[in-house]
């Protein structure tokens, strides 16, 4: 589905003031960002925001940044924190860049978690790289994370959660945990936030699947 540009998205993150700009400026220096010595948690591919944001409000004591690489989907992020549920939380960080820009962000160890959620499956065999669990991105992870930091990743898609099975031992990193059913598993269901994706492939009655790893 082609993706609907919005003329205003650029302005009003230009303007916003959890919007960063000139992210790769603040690497180093993101609890200076927050004003606070908190861990900061990353989900890439937020979307329209609603994980982190419930995230966010629900943990007042981690600080979270999210990153979205099309303008126009991020603004519909800022628009979802405007409103009164979200308005004035102050642990939270929007940035529009993608990806592949990781390292450029974060220090070695500034991380301590990072989320992927219903991220594109690019299911022709020549864009596997392209996948945010493939070991090319697993790699990069690996250079922003504290030593311990893990990945966390949701899909209803089975062939890209298998395929990021494999990634994850590919590249030398060790399985957590594993679901198939992620809300039919009492313990990896546990304070499980849905996103937007979740809550409509769910009401389909797609099973939705769940992995957690961490390096070696």
């Amino acid at each position: 589905m082609r993706l609907r540009n919005i003329p205003r998205a650029d302005e009003v993150i230009r303007k916003h003031p959890i919007a960063i700009k000139n992210a790769a400026e603040q690497k180093g220096r993101w609890k200076e960002v927050f004003g606070n010595e908190q861990p900061i948690r990353i989900e890439i591919g937020m979307g329209k925001g609603q994980f982190l944001l419930r995230l966010a409000k629900s943990n007042p004591t981690i600080n979270y940044i999210g990153i979205e690489r099309y303008s126009s989907v991020m603004l519909r992020a800022l628009e979802k924190y405007d409103t009164e549920e979200f308005d004035g939380l102050e642990n939270i960080r929007f940035v529009c860049v993608d990806a592949h820009e990781l390292p450029e962000l974060f220090e070695p160890g500034e991380v301590d978690r990072i989320y992927l959620n219903f991220s594109d499956p690019w299911p022709k065999a020549r864009h596997a790289n392209r996948r945010l669990t493939s070991v090319k991105f697993l790699e990069q992870y690996d250079k922003v994370l504290v030593k311990d930091g893990v990945v966390e990743f949701k899909t209803d898609n089975r062939s890209l959660f298998d395929f990021s099975l494999e990634q994850v031992e590919e590249a030398g990193w060790r399985l957590v945990s594993c679901t198939f059913d992620l809300h039919h598993d009492a313990s990896m269901n546990a304070g499980n936030v849905m996103t937007e994706y979740e809550e409509k492939f769910s009401a389909m009655g797609n099973p939705i699947h769940k992995l957690i790893a961490t390096r070696g």
